[in-house]
């Protein structure tokens, strides 16, 4: 009777303290999908790592980046405790499963990505000299003991970057890419050509760089009449380009490259100003904002720059997906073209009652780039005014003018990313009170708005929200001219990002959200990170 009354206590014991045990208990962002809290503690000092059936070398190497980190750290490897990691067949390639007992902890994935985000929720848990700094004398090495189950809700979650207005180094690049990483994020999109400058070599055509890179002066804060008279550019090599590419495939994040066409195309135009309707001369330009010169919609030589540009392209990125751009593309030029207008005559575009013929040239424009990558085993996403014509079926849309581009595709059986400049625009003000932040192009998203943001609408089918394929947020850098403002600006509301991105919508939860906040706080210090207070 002794015996059954101890199993009984022991047993309720059990059920009040995983009962009781919220997401929280834990302070990992993004939170966990499950958690349940265990007893006692372990110990990572002396600990000797295991690692069954893992073959990809990519993550037996992280697996094993991890272990020289924590034995540097700790000091010594008794053996007394194991670290095993075990391939699982079985589990999704982003799922894993953490469990933390007294004298082993056990990590069980099918694939790079989820033995990574293992290893960050660890890293989480551990002290924070893990992360960078020394190691202070007599530091303990305990971590409560814990059963996590995680995956992510999203497939793609994407951090963007404008590196066209503001170029920023192949370091300061990676240094986003560890972020991204800490936060489990899959997907670094990023932007490389723009009015203001072209980022990114293409060795068949020297101009793009030479002349398309630089700009001869920029404007002055917010006065479009002015101009510093500097010269500002720069750009990535193919060999900085693939060792970025690289890099982030360690970390299990693909780099989705950016050329926007057929506007914020001024770059192209200064280098080559025959592919513009009127000649030119052109300059890169030196303001911001939407330039009404555009690359010629009627001229085939337009189509076979793109392509040179696109093939070389493909050679550096193997991702699935490369975007087109496709916004903010007056059609003024376009309008008073011959070969524009000769271009829609000999298409049989006209006017009716949804878009004019100038939309479907575009429409064109970009379904013709579309069939050219798609002969390469390529997919494209574009920006959701390429919705304003007759856009494939197959092309993916990243709605940022709110919401409603996503919604639109979504219902026609498109698929969609949504990055709506309501919640996910990380150059607007983190306050109301613009005086107090650092000169930004506008608007207010504070940190709480963008943890509000909820992707899927109720109004919306199930078949609907399978074609939301995630989220992401987007960050552009007019404004922004040094590393330690662009982590400013990306900081902490990356963090609220993530767990947009990876929580259940039940997970999510502000008052916890913001006790694991201090903890990542402290990480943002010790990997080095600016990030507002």
């Amino acid at each position: 009777m002794k015996k059954t009354l101890l199993y009984l206590t022991a047993a309720m014991a059990a059920v009040i303290v995983f009962g009781a045990c919220e997401r929280g208990s834990v302070q990992i962002i993004p939170c966990p999908q499950e958690v349940k809290a265990g007893f006692g503690e372990f110990d990572f000092a002396g600990a000797s790592f295991i690692i069954k059936g893992v073959e990809d070398p990519a993550a037996s190497d992280y697996i094993r980046s991890f272990q020289a980190l924590v034995q540097e750290k700790t000091g010594k490897v008794d053996g007394r405790s194991r670290v095993v990691f075990v391939h699982d067949a079985s589990m999704a390639p982003e799922e894993y499963v953490l469990q933390v007992r007294r004298r082993k902890v056990e990590v069980r994935a099918s694939a790079l990505n989820g033995f990574v985000y293992a290893i960050q929720s660890l890293k989480q848990m551990m002290p924070l000299c893990i992360w960078g700094g020394e190691v202070p004398q007599g530091q303990s090495w305990k971590v409560p003991a814990v059963k996590i189950h995680d995956y992510p809700r999203f497939g793609y979650r994407g951090q963007h970057l404008d590196c066209s207005r503001h170029f920023f180094s192949t370091d300061e690049v990676k240094k986003i890419l560890n972020l991204m990483s800490v936060h489990k994020m899959n997907r670094f999109h990023w932007h490389l050509t723009d009015d203001q400058g072209w980022r990114v070599e293409i060795r068949k055509h020297p101009r793009l760089t030479s002349v398309g890179g630089w700009r001869s002066g920029t404007m002055i804060g917010k006065d479009w009449s002015s101009d510093d008279h500097v010269r500002y550019g720069g750009f990535y090599s193919q060999e900085e380009l693939r060792d970025v590419v690289a890099y982030a495939a360690s970390l299990g994040i693909t780099v989705i490259p950016e050329i926007d066409m057929p506007g914020h195309m001024q770059g192209v135009l200064a280098a080559y100003p025959e592919l513009g309707c009127t000649g030119g001369p052109y300059e890169v330009w030196k303001v911001w904002g939407v330039s009404q010169e555009v690359l010629c919609a009627g001229n085939e030589k337009v189509y076979s720059l793109m392509e040179d540009v696109l093939s070389e392209l493909l050679d550096i990125f193997p991702s699935e997906y490369i975007h087109i751009g496709g916004d903010e593309c007056p059609k003024v030029r376009w309008e008073s073209c011959p070969k524009c207008q000769a271009k829609i005559r000999e298409l049989g575009l006209g006017n009716d009652e949804h878009f004019k013929a100038e939309d479907y040239l575009q429409t064109y424009f970009m379904n013709r780039v579309e069939k050219f990558l798609n002969e390469h085993g390529r997919k494209i996403i574009g920006w959701d005014e390429i919705l304003e014509g007759d856009i494939s079926q197959s092309a993916t849309i990243m709605s940022w003018r709110g919401t409603e581009g996503g919604i639109k595709a979504a219902q026609s059986g498109r698929d969609a990313i949504m990055t709506p400049n309501s919640h996910m625009y990380l150059d607007y003000c983190q306050s109301d009170t613009p005086e107090n932040e650092p000169l930004c192009i506008g608007g207010c998203l504070p940190l709480e708005k963008v943890y509000s943001y909820e992707p899927l609408l109720p109004t919306m089918t199930e078949e609907e929200c399978s074609h939301i394929l995630g989220v992401q947020a987007n960050l552009w850098t007019e404004y922004i001219a040094s590393n330690e403002y662009l982590e400013y600006m990306l900081l902490p509301r990356h963090t609220a990002l993530s767990e947009v991105q990876w929580c259940n919508a039940d997970n999510k939860d502000w008052e916890r959200f913001c006790n694991s906040l201090k903890h990542m706080q402290q990480i943002y210090e010790a990997l080095g990170f600016n990030y507002r207070k």
